[in-house]
């Protein structure tokens, strides 16, 4: 019996971090990014891994989720122990007032960040729902990558702000529409701390005028309170393994400390 995960995001900073650290002989994962690494498939083949990566852009989000259903509904559940979602993907548009981000960039960041999970977490509980009914008795659950940014506001990040609460708050409904279900899905929206990322450095590199915060992102990295991405993904994956996940649908990993 496997452990099936499904990450996205999964080609840089924490996703990659997150998918090298799911790489185990008991496990199937599945990651679906724009790009697909070459590194982490080495990796997997030579641990005799089951890995596949999807070049998917998420921003397609019927088409992705019409996809992620498709490929569950040939599995077979009898071979799984339990299947996990983690959506991960996000997108920092330009940053500034909301009436300088480019509209492309606006809805970019907006169906990534916001639709794509709803989309994907609406795909994955149909498919494995399905699973259930037809006896498999399996844990589900739902891991969504949320931010500190969706639960306090920011000057000149209202598109990525807006996609995180969202993310919380969609969170929040879909674990009480599982509670109606005997083998309803577990769903927890995490915020993972901060992170030395490539949004940190996009974070870092502001122009000033436009984003009165830039210092408070330079303070972080001077300060040394930076996460690494390997560090930070431990942390997300060991909340996944709580036996109290799902208890609060909106947390943070700083909770646990």
């Amino acid at each position: 019996m496997k452990q099936l995960y499904i990450l996205t995001g999964a080609s840089r900073g924490m996703g990659l971090a997150m998918a090298r650290q799911l790489l185990a002989p008991q496990h199937r994962l599945l990651c679906i990014s724009r790009q697909q690494d070459a590194g982490l498939q080495g990796e997997a083949d030579a641990r005799s891994c089951f890995l596949i990566q999807w070049s998917q852009d998420l921003s397609d989000t019927t088409v992705a989720a019409a996809r992620l259903e498709q490929w569950l509904d040939q599995q077979d559940a009898r071979t799984l122990s339990g299947a996990t979602l983690i959506n991960n993907a996000g997108v920092i548009p330009a940053i500034g007032p909301i009436e300088l981000c480019p509209p492309e960039q606006l809805s970019t960041a907006l169906r990534v960040g916001l639709e794509a999970p709803m989309q994907l977490t609406a795909a994955f509980l149909r498919a494995s729902g399905r699973w259930v009914g037809s006896g498999w008795s399996g844990p589900r659950k739902v891991l969504n990558i949320s931010s500190g940014l969706g639960r306090y506001p920011m000057a000149a990040q209202a598109p990525y702000c807006a996609a995180k609460a969202g993310l919380d708050h969609f969170t929040r409904c879909t674990a009480l529409d599982e509670q109606q279900h005997p083998r309803g899905a577990r769903l927890v929206s995490l915020a993972p701390g901060v992170i030395d990322t490539d949004m940190q450095v996009q974070l870092r590199s502001g122009d000033p005028a436009l984003f009165p915060d830039r210092q408070r992102f330079l303070d972080l990295q001077s300060q040394g309170a930076l996460s690494s991405p390997e560090a930070a993904a431990a942390r997300v994956l060991a909340w996944l393994d709580r036996p109290e996940f799902g208890a609060n649908p909106v947390a943070d990993v700083r909770d646990s400390a």
